[in-house]
């Protein structure tokens, strides 16, 4: 049986703020008397990599499950299932060196409502020789919402990356597809130093009906490859991408570019969440090797 570990502060004048696991008297404790603050710490332990800190403050919860490999899982919840109007999520990730870790949701992030916008922002920091794994679920806006988020992600020399960002047109079975009012995200990935990518996604309802700008697709993805480990990865699934011959009104299509040295960037556009996570799982199939245990065998 898995065991899940919730470190968060449902009500901070009740449980009197936040707990560090093994570091009580962190450098960075002021961050967290602000609402929606996070950090995750993972070292390689002795026999496999391991959480050594997590923490964070309402609304935002961390995950920490067991399970079969030697890689730390953390997964990331909100209460109230979602985010609502002037909510601001931010996460740190720290893997140091030698570490693995992977990073998802427990479910598709709900934007609700919110005139004023949510927010979220995830920073991260691979150490040398060290993976994370970043595969949340799709981000699901309301009708008239408003949501940005910002992905940073600095890999040291040997370090790898797998990152994930997809959202998808909303609840389209109570007719509401392409309804919510903005939606950005911005991805940045530094390798040694070195920007190799730098991705920006806007949409807005201001800028002309979305339904009818994205057409038949319902889901949006893109998915990020990047550092040494994984470049003979990277540059087979471009291939496996760009080989296929191109047809016209396809249900889903997809395009792989390279980012010089560094790993590769791929893009995906389809019908349904299920039928792109299906796409993404088929592409990261080198995945679960990594982690030595499989995060997607119950989902999409």
């Amino acid at each position: 049986m898995r065991s899940f570990v919730s470190i968060s502060a449902f009500d901070r004048a009740r449980r009197g703020g936040t707990r560090d696991i093994h570091h009580p008297a962190h450098s960075d404790a002021g961050a967290f008397t602000r609402l929606g603050v996070g950090e995750v710490k993972v070292i390689c332990g002795p026999e496999k990599s391991v959480v050594s800190r997590a923490r964070a403050t309402s609304p935002l919860r961390l995950l920490t499950p067991a399970n079969h490999g030697d890689v730390a899982w953390v997964y990331t919840s909100t209460y109230g299932g979602g985010l609502v109007d002037g909510d601001a999520i931010s996460l740190h990730v720290r893997v140091e060196q030698g570490a693995a870790a992977f990073l998802s949701t427990q479910a598709s992030t709900k934007v609700y409502r919110s005139p004023r916008g949510s927010e979220a922002e995830m920073r991260a920091e691979i150490e040398r020789d060290g993976l994370l794994v970043a595969v949340p679920d799709p981000v699901v806006c309301f009708a008239s919402s408003r949501y940005r988020q910002t992905q940073r992600v600095d890999l040291s020399e040997g370090a790898g990356l797998v990152l994930v960002d997809w959202v998808s047109s909303g609840r389209r079975t109570s007719g509401e597809r392409w309804a919510f009012d903005e939606y950005v995200s911005r991805t940045v990935v530094r390798h040694r130093g070195r920007l190799v990518l730098h991705d920006a996604m806007v949409l807005r309802s201001s800028d002309g009906d979305l339904a009818t700008r994205i057409g038949r697709f319902d889901v949006l993805a893109l998915i990020v490859i990047a550092g040494e480990a994984l470049q003979e990865d990277a540059a087979a699934i471009v291939s496996s991408v760009n080989e296929p011959p191109i047809v016209r009104r396809r249900d889903l299509i997809a395009s792989a570019a390279p980012l010089g040295e560094s790993g590769c960037v791929v893009r995906v556009a389809g019908r349904s969440v299920e039928q792109v996570g299906r796409h993404l799982r088929q592409l990261l199939g080198f995945v679960p090797a990594l982690l030595g245990d499989d995060p997607w065998s119950r989902k999409w």
